[in-house]
């Protein structure tokens, strides 16, 4: 079978949004020229789009024109890496997903070990948030939430004493070994992502779990976060203004 034959079949089989590079049909390196002209021949045809430099996706067309690939597939190649987990969605990417906003972004967060500058890719801005925990994929998650928790003054189009409301809604619903997970993790994030979590459990009656974050917070500093006291009770005891 002829290169551009071989890749057109293979083509065909992929799910409409998957982005994929010139690499995931050659690892000879005398066959990427051919494949990478191919291709470029595809996108002139408009069987296929560019995502940016070297990738490509298969569009899905609508009466509204050709859909963009989910944001997932859009970054997939930095939150994977040789088939281990590097970095997960966060942010902007998953407050609409978690109802926290209906907005939806054109930033696209990334929750990562080591960081790197912004950039560009397509119509989105990829950015980068520090984790200091490891990332799995069973503590994915947890990590998302405590990353709304930390940025609760940066979520758009809502205001803190809703997203503390929304945030009591998630929890409410996780088993007792998923909130100890939740206060494990929290503990390598800022004292106000720690003190807002205490405030929230203890507001769900969780207070076993809390000795852990209360004792790891300087009891005479105070986080202010305006709203907070008209969702949660609890507010007080964990100086938060």
């Amino acid at each position: 079978m002829k290169t551009a034959e071989y890749i057109s079949y293979t083509i065909d089989r992929l799910p409409k949004g998957y982005v994929f590079t010139y690499a995931d049909f050659t690892t000879e390196v005398n066959k990427k020229e051919a494949v990478i002209k191919a291709l470029n021949r595809m996108v002139a045809a408009g069987k296929i789009a560019k995502l940016s430099k070297g990738k490509y996706y298969k569009p899905e067309n609508t009466a509204f024109g050709n859909l963009q690939p989910n944001q997932a597939q859009v970054v997939k190649d930095l939150l994977e890496e040789n088939g281990k987990i590097t970095g997960y969605l966060t942010g902007y990417s998953i407050y609409n997903r978690m109802g926290l906003t209906t907005q939806v972004s054109n930033t696209i967060q990334i929750g990562k070990n080591q960081v790197r500058p912004n950039f560009k890719r397509e119509h989105y801005t990829i950015a980068f948030v520090k984790q200091k925990n490891t990332i799995t994929k069973e503590n994915i998650p947890f990590l998302q939430l405590l990353d709304a928790i930390r940025y609760i003054k940066k979520i758009p189009d809502t205001n803190i004493e809703a997203s503390c409301k929304r945030f009591l809604a998630i929890i409410k619903n996780f088993t007792d070994k998923e909130i100890k997970t939740l206060v494990r993790l929290a503990l390598k994030y800022p004292p106000a992502t720690r003190a807002l979590l205490g405030a929230l459990l203890e507001q769900l009656q969780k207070n076993n779990v809390t000795e852990p974050l209360f004792k790891s917070l300087n009891p005479i500093t105070k986080y202010k976060l305006t709203g907070a006291a008209k969702a949660l009770s609890t507010a007080n005891k964990w100086n938060i203004i």
